[in-house]
């Protein structure tokens, strides 16, 4: 559905977007991760044809954003991270002009609004002033006026911004509802999100795309955690990758907080299956003081940091190879 080859996007000195290439698929639900500045609306902006890329190519639904923007924009629903939207005006004025703007036939405008309005729960709010709806329901109208004309590829930029618990709740519900007819790219600095909502996850990090890959990958742990008394020292748990087939690193983590004058310490494993019957047995053949052993509950956060660390090396290497 979507095809980006080589894109690149400068400013001046700064490159907010460096060589990214990536295929997104019809159907899918892709969460665009960073932190702020990473590139991510940056990106977004390139593929609606907003901003031109400074090199590459974009294709949307086979069409060259560069060369038939107008064609690649008539697939896209579009919500930024500040919809553009006009509080004096009825909620019904506002996606009637929206429908103009899309050039829908106006025998077809009012059927159209309705479907979009039912989809977005907005049924009740169609003759109020938008200036007077909370935060969330201005979300909704924002993301009406993204699928009202049907749109191939729904592009929501961090969509539950500034939203309460309930809201967001909300929101994420009709994400996934939406999905349904439209490839859906979410893009977010907030990992719950891409958690909630996703099923394959786009990580920029200084406008470099460091990871692709399906949700389940990055919640897929390969570590364990052991409890034990401080009288355990780590040579005694480097003991283990003598006796126990696929233990890696060995780290300390922390102090219980559930046991006083024990540790917590993480070991790394490359089996298909966490080898904790072997480690219990070897615990107690060693007669170690034992509070728990669990197999590390993956997390989303986890695979980020670990990425941004090893990015943070790389940069850094090169950095010192640069100065020599």
């Amino acid at each position: 559905m979507i095809h980006a080859k080589n894109l690149s996007k400068r400013y001046q000195a700064v490159e907010a977007v460096k060589n990214v290439n990536v295929d997104i698929r019809k159907g899918e639900i892709v969460g665009l991760l960073g932190q702020n500045g990473a590139g991510k609306t940056t990106m977004m902006k390139m593929i609606t044809g907003y901003l031109e890329p400074t090199e590459g190519t974009v294709l949307l639904g086979g069409k060259d954003v560069l060369e038939d923007r107008i064609g690649v924009q008539r697939q896209i629903g579009y919500m930024p991270e500040n919809a553009p939207l006009y509080p004096e005006m009825l909620v019904q004025e506002y996606l009637l002009m929206i429908a103009d703007l899309r050039e829908i036939p106006r025998e077809k405008q009012i059927s159209m609004i309705i479907e979009a309005v039912k989809a977005t729960g907005l049924e009740k709010y169609l003759t109020r002033p938008i200036g007077t709806l909370s935060k969330g329901y201005r979300q909704r109208v924002g993301i009406c006026q993204a699928i009202l004309h049907h749109p191939e590829v729904l592009i929501l930029d961090e969509p539950t911004n500034g939203l309460d618990p309930v809201q967001i709740i909300e929101i994420r519900g009709l994400i996934k509802k939406l999905a349904e007819k439209s490839t859906v790219i979410v893009s977010t600095h907030i990992l719950q999100e891409i958690e909630a909502v996703c099923d394959r996850v786009l990580i920029l990090i200084d406008g470099q795309l460091v990871k692709d890959a399906p949700l389940q990958e990055f919640l897929t742990s390969n570590r364990i955690e052991i409890s034990v008394a401080d009288s355990v020292s780590k040579a005694d748990l480097e003991m283990a990758k003598t006796e126990i087939r696929g233990i890696g690193a060995i780290t300390k983590l922390r102090a219980d907080r559930q046991r006083a004058g024990f540790s917590v310490w993480s070991l790394e494993w490359t089996g298909d299956v966490a080898p904790v019957p072997e480690l219990l047995n070897l615990a107690a053949s060693q007669k170690w003081q034992v509070g728990s052993v669990t197999a590390a509950p993956p997390t989303l956060e986890k695979a980020f940091n670990d990425l941004m660390i090893e990015h943070a090396k790389r940069k850094a290497e090169a950095q010192k190879e640069d100065a020599a």
